[in-house]
């Protein structure tokens, strides 16, 4: 018994430690991205200011670490939104969400919401995320972690699908590199759980390995279009 007690005060210490270590990490390359891709962040504000108008950042409610709700940042990949609607999940919400979100639904947009030609160019190299940077300098996410969540999803999690929101949100995370869309909800979460149950220094690395190669081979293929 001693010894089960030992073991459980051992592997607390070096959770805490990694996660100390792990948020380190994400201050200091979020802080030094921020100011080495300064420069790209202006020319990205200036085009969507000269083509689109504002706003330029586009701001979302979402859920992070401990269901606490925190405003996402972004660069306006769309034409400016109605005020009224917004992209939710189904609505009303079928009974059968009362037991658990289920593993595959639809999420309905604007209808007359459009990609901008900025928002277009943005979305295919992964652009529109660059001011997340500024929620990991914040603390509201990390390099590597699940998805945020859209909190009128989160209200549903059950108690399995809610431990995903044992740790904060990331730029990408095991599920995006597994190409897993959010359609495919079911096999997100398991994504994800696998991450929070296995995280270490060394899949985050993986992760994020995949990611910029994923990255640049997107890159490379429109240059050789």
């Amino acid at each position: 018994m001693l010894e089960s007690a030992k073991t459980k005060s051992n592997y607390f210490i070096h959770i805490n430690l990694f996660f100390f270590f792990k948020r380190l990490i994400d201050l200091f390359f979020s802080a030094s991205l921020l100011l080495l891709l300064s420069p790209l962040f202006l020319f990205i504000c200036y085009r969507i200011n000269k083509k689109e108008g504002k706003p330029i950042i586009y701001r979302e409610l979402r859920v992070g670490k401990n269901n606490r709700a925190f405003t996402m940042y972004s660069f306006r990949t769309t034409t400016n939104a109605s005020k009224v609607i917004r992209a939710l999940p189904p609505y009303p919400f079928p009974r059968s969400w009362e037991k658990g979100v289920p593993s595959y639904f639809k999420i309905s947009r604007d209808k007359y919401v459009t990609y901008t030609d900025t928002g277009l160019w943005l979305k295919r190299y992964h652009l529109d995320k660059l001011p997340q940077l500024l929620n990991v300098l914040k603390g509201d996410m990390s390099l590597v972690g699940p998805s945020p969540e859209v909190p009128e999803i989160a209200d549903y999690y059950n108690r399995y699908q809610a431990r995903r929101l044992k740790v904060k949100p990331g730029l990408t995370g095991y599920a995006q590199v597994k190409g897993v869309s959010n359609d495919n909800h079911g096999k997100k979460i398991n994504y994800d759980l696998f991450y929070t149950q296995n995280c270490s220094y060394k899949l985050d690395f993986k992760i994020l390995y995949r990611a910029t190669m994923k990255l640049v081979k997107n890159v490379n293929k429109t240059i050789l279009e």
